[in-house]
């Protein structure tokens, strides 16, 4: 059985972030033939196109590990009501130089968790209109909008709460077909 490389990039740089919680209790969700690869965006340098020609080892790496990748997962907290500075300045970095996007084509979802009432909504209809721009296909229903709540995770990162779960695993169902259908194109 070949495996579904996933692209996980998580928009949050705190220790403790829901957001990166999120993303390893969905990956439990996922078929054994899934693998949710999380990559590292906390060390580029902020974009600069006069950098194009000579990019920094670590925007090479980002790249690299996107044009692997099958498919790509979004996790993003919502700050001021879009997304974070450092998500942007990844998808920036690995959307040039103009014409050498590593994005382009990738079947995506987008996905968050606040501690606010609408979840990361509004960060999350502003990334997906980045996105459509690179030409990535993101999943659009259903979506996730999660408020964090205490016991929302258990002990081992799992979903604590058994109706949350039985949504997620409802997303992870679809998430997984889309992947399957637009990475096959």
């Amino acid at each position: 059985m070949s495996q579904t490389r996933i692209a996980v990039i998580v928009g949050s740089l705190r220790k403790d972030s829901y957001n990166q919680k999120l993303a390893l209790a969905l990956a439990h969700l996922a078929p054994s033939d899934f693998t949710f690869e999380h990559l590292r965006i906390d060390n580029l340098p902020l974009y600069n196109q006069d950098d194009d020609g000579n990019p920094a080892a670590s925007v090479k790496r980002l790249k690299t590990e996107i044009a692997a990748a099958q498919g790509l997962l979004f996790v993003t907290p919502e700050y001021n009501r879009s997304f974070p500075g450092v998500l942007k300045n990844a998808i920036d970095h690995a959307s040039r130089p103009y014409g050498q996007s590593a994005w382009g084509g990738k079947p995506a979802a987008v996905v968050g968790i606040s501690v606010g009432a609408t979840g990361t909504a509004l960060a999350q209809q502003h990334l997906r209109n980045v996105l459509a721009y690179l030409d990535v296909p993101t999943m659009g229903s259903p979506e996730i909008f999660l408020q964090f709540k205490d016991g929302l995770f258990d002990d081992k990162g799992h979903i604590g709460n058994e109706g949350t779960k039985k949504f997620l695993q409802g997303w992870m169902d679809k998430y997984v077909a889309w992947i399957k259908i637009h990475s096959a194109v």
